[in-house]
């Protein structure tokens, strides 16, 4: 199964409340902080609202 590894590269502070939704529904806390997800349509529509924020990479297992 896919995974997607997920950085957080930029300061969720000054978003919107709806991207800042997005980040603690990923996991993201702070700026540098790592999580990996199943890829999935879900977790793909949360990176798509926040991409500009995060760096994604896919993990093959």
């Amino acid at each position: 199964m896919k995974k997607l590894k997920i950085t957080l590269v930029r300061s969720k502070y000054g978003r919107t409340p709806n991207q800042r939704e997005n980040l603690k529904g990923l996991g993201l806390k702070k700026i540098g902080q790592i999580v990996i997800r199943e890829d999935n349509p879900m977790i793909r529509g949360m990176i798509n609202k926040v991409s500009h924020l995060v760096k994604v990479e896919e993990v093959n297992e």
